[in-house]
C-alpha cells in the first residue's frame, strides 16, 4: 500500500496529542481502551475488509479464517487499492481508527507500544491522504492490474493443504468474474476523470491478456495450477475428486473468467483512440500532487522531486566511477559504461543449444546457501523458515520483475525467491547481488524474521500494517551493499561489477522516475538513460515506488553510520542489524528515532 509520512507519526513517542488533534480530556483518557486491546481489535477489523491479505497473513482461526479464504475483494493481497470507491471505503475505517487511537494517551504505552502507535498513525493518515487521489492509479495495467493481482493471490498464495482449501479456490474462483466487473466500473470512473494510460501501457496490457485468452480453459493458468498443486497432496485427494474439482475450475473458467478478461481487453482497446504517449502523471488532473504525495508515500519522506533528481544524478556519476574501473580491468575500455557492460553481458550468454535456465536457477540456490554461511558473522537473529528459489510463472514472466513472497505462517510454505526468465537473453552479471537482494540477507531476513517475532504486535509480525517500500526494499538493497562491503565477491570480478550495476540501476530509477513524472521525460530520454523499456513501464504505471530502494538503502547505511559515530569502539554490527531487523518496517524516520534511543542507551 503507498504510504505517507506525517510528522505527528514521529512525535508521538514524546507528545500525546497528534497532528492537528485535541488532546483527550481527563475523563476520556481514563475510558480509553489499552493500546494492545485497541489495536487487536481494529487490525482485525482492518483486515476482514482484505480476504487476500487474510489468506496471505493467515490472521484468523477456525471458521472465520475458513469463510475469508473463500472471499476476494478490490483490496489486494499486499494492500493494493483498486478504484475511488474502494478507497473511500478504507479511508474511512481509517479515520475511524484515527479517532480511536487519539484516545489512548501516549504516556499509558511503553516504547514498543509508542512505536507501534506511530506506524499506525502514520499509515492511517496515508491511507486518508491517498484516497485524494484514488482514481489516479488504473485498475488494469501490465504491472500491478486487478487482473494480475487475482492470478498471482489464487495461483501462488492462496493454500492448498486440504480438501478445505480446494473448496474455497473454487469458491474464490467463482468469483474472480464478478470482481473483475466491480473493477471495470472502477476503471470507467477513473476514465470519466480524465485518468487514461498512456498508448503503450494499454497496448502491453492488452497484449498480455491476450496472451491469457490464448490458452483453452484446461491449459488456463487458474487451472492448470490448481490440477498441479492438488497433485502435490498425494493420497490425501483421490483422483476421482481431483478430476472433479479440476472440471469444476474449468469450467468457471470457461464460462466466467475467461469473458472477464475478455471484457477488459476490449475496455483497454476503447481507450487507445484517446490516449497519448505521454509517460508521466503530470498529464493528468492535479497530478504533480499526485506524484508528490506518492514520493511522501514510497520514500516515508518529505524529500522533493528536485531533491530525489539530484541524489540519483550524484549517485549514477559515483557508481559508474567504480564500474569504469573494473570494466577496464577486464578489457572494456572503450565507450560507455552502459555499452561496455552490454558487451561484457553479451560474451557471457549460455553457449550451446541446451535450455540454460535449470542451471541459472541451481546457481541461485547455490548462492542462497553460501549467504546463509556467510551471514553468521553479520546477524545473530536468522529466520528458521527456509526460503527457495523458482522460477516465475508463464503467465506473468515476460513483464514480472524479481520478488519475494513470504514463507506461510503455518510453516506449509517456505519463502520463495521468484526469478523471471522469460530469455534470452538472460541477465547474467547481477543474478548474485539479485539472489542476496530478494533472499539472504535480503527481503528473506527482514520478512521472515519480521513475521516470526513474537515480541512485535501480531499487526506488524504479520505485516497487515507497515510503512512499505522505503524500510523493505532499503533493506533488500542494504544487504546487496553489506555483501559488498564483507568480501562475498571476493574472486568474483563478474559478480561484484553485478552488484554495482544493481545499485547503479537503483541510483537510475531516482533520476528516471523523477524524470519521468516531474521533468516531463518521454519514455524513449528514460530507456536512453540506461532503463530498459520493461523497467520503465513499471516506473511509468507505479509512480514513486522505484525511488524507495535506493532513498531507503542509504537512510539505512547512514543510521549506522551515525551510530557507529557515536558508539566508537563500542559498536558492533550484530547488534546495529538486530536493532533494525526486531524494529521491522517503519517509515525511515521512526526507524531513525530509534536507532538514536539505542545510541543513547549503550
Amino acid at each position: 500500500m503507498p504510504s505517507r509520512i506525517l510528522v505527528c507519526a514521529v512525535m508521538l513517542a514524546t507528545a500525546a496529542t497528534g497532528c492537528g488533534r485535541t488532546a483527550p480530556s481527563t475523563n476520556e483518557a481514563a475510558s480509553a481502551p489499552s493500546f494492545d486491546a485497541w489495536s487487536d481489535t481494529f487490525t482485525k477489523d482492518w483486515l476482514r475488509d482484505t480476504p487476500q491479505a487474510a489468506t496471505r497473513t493467515q490472521y484468523f482461526s477456525g471458521d472465520e479464517q475458513n469463510t475469508l479464504d473463500g472471499q476476494l475483494s478490490l483490496v489486494g493481497e499486499w494492500g493494493t487499492i483498486f478504484g475511488a470507491g474502494t478507497a473511500t471505503k478504507r479511508a474511512a475505517l481509517a479515520r475511524g481508527g484515527l479517532d480511536e487511537l487519539q484516545r489512548i494517551p501516549a504516556e499509558s504505552m511503553t516504547p514498543q507500544q509508542r512505536t507501534s502507535a506511530a506506524l499506525l498513525r502514520w499509515a492511517l493518515d496515508e491511507t486518508v491522504a491517498s484516497a485524494e487521489f484514488a482514481t489516479h492509479s488504473y485498475v488494469f495495467d501490465q504491472f500491478n492490474g486487478l487482473h494480475l493481482d487475482l492470478v498471482n493471490h489464487l495461483t501462488q498464495t492462496h493454500p492448498i493443504r486440504q480438501r478445505q482449501d480446494i473448496e474455497n479456490y473454487l469458491a474464490r474462483l467463482a468469483a474472480v468474474a464478478p470482481l473483475i466487473d466491480q473493477g471495470l466500473g472502477e476503471a470507467r470512473a477513473s476514465v470519466a476523470a480524465g485518468i487514461v494510460a498512456p498508448r503503450f501501457i494499454l497496448e502491453r496490457t492488452i497484449d498480455q491478456i491476450d496472451g491469457f485468452l490464448r490458452a483453452a480453459p484446461r491449459t488456463n493458468v487458474y487451472v492448470s495450477t490448481l490440477a498441479e498443486r492438488i497433485g502435490t497432496l498425494g493420497g490425501a485427494i483421490v483422483p476421482a475428486d481431483r478430476d472433479t474439482f479440476v472440471a469444476a475450475a474449468e469450467k468457471t473458467t470457461a464460462e466466467g473468467v475467461i469473458p472477464a478478461y475478455r471484457r477488459v481487453r476490449d475496455f483497454l482497446a476503447e481507450q487507445l483512440p484517446k490516449a497519448t504517449d505521454d509517460a508521466g502523471v503530470w498529464r493528468l488532473p492535479r497530478g504533480d500532487a499526485f506524484y508528490a504525495q506518492a514520493l511522501r508515500a514510497f520514500t516515508t519522506t518529505s524529500l522533493t522531486a528536485d531533491e530525489i533528481h539530484a541524489i540519483g544524478l550524484r549517485e549514477v556519476a559515483r557508481l559508474e566511477g567504480e564500474m569504469d574501473t573494473i570494466l577496464r580491468q577486464l578489457g572494456y575500455t572503450s565507450g560507455t559504461v552502459n555499452a561496455r557492460y552490454a558487451q561484457l553481458e553479451a560474451a557471457l550468454q549460455p553457449k550451446g543449444t541446451g535450455d540454460p535456465r535449470p542451471g541459472i536457477l541451481a546457481d541461485n540456490e547455490k548462492w542462497v546457501r553460501d549467504a546463509e554461511q556467510r551471514a553468521a558473522l553479520l546477524f545473530d537473529l536468522r529466520p528458521k523458515a527456509p526460503v527457495v528459489v523458482r522460477r516465475e510463472p508463464a503467465f506473468s514472466e515476460k513483464t514480472a520483475a524479481a520478488h519475494y513472497t513470504n514463507p506461510a505462517p503455518d510453516g506449509s510454505r517456505p519463502g520463495v525467491f521468484w526469478l523471471p526468465l522469460p530469455g534470452p537473453p538472460y541477465s547474467i552479471l547481477r543474478r548474485r547481488s539479485l539472489t542476496y537482494h530478494e533472499a539472504v540477507p535480503g527481503h528473506h531476513f527482514q520478512q521472515a524474521l519480521q513475521q516470526e517475532m513474537t515480541d512485535l504486535p501480531r499487526f506488524r509480525s504479520r505485516g497487515v500494517i507497515g510503512a512499505g517500500s522505503a524500510f523493505i526494499e532499503g533493506w533488500a538493497l542494504y544487504a546487496e551493499r553489506l555483501a559488498d562491503e564483507n568480501g562475498w565477491y571476493e574472486g568474483d570480478p563478474h559478480g561484484r561489477l553485478g552488484y554495482l550495476n544493481s545499485m547503479l540501476f537503483r541510483a537510475r530509477r531516482l533520476v528516471v522516475d523523477t524524470g519521468i513524472h516531474a521533468k516531463r521525460w518521454t519514455r524513449q530520454q528514460a530507456i536512453d538513460y540506461g532503463i530498459n523499456a520493461q523497467e520503465v513501464e513499471r516506473y511509468v504505471v507505479w509512480p514513486g515506488q522505484a525511488c524507495a530502494y535506493m532513498i531507503g538503502q542509504l537512510r539505512i547505511a547512514e543510521l549506522r553510520d551515525k551510530a557507529q559515530a557515536g558508539l566508537g569502539e563500542r559498536f558492533q554490527i550484530k547488534e546495529f542489524h538486530n536493532l533494525v531487523l526486531r524494529t521491522g518496517d517503519v517509515p525511515l524516520d521512526v526507524l531513525g528515532r530509534e536507532v538514536d534511543a539505542w545510541v543513547a542507551s549503550q
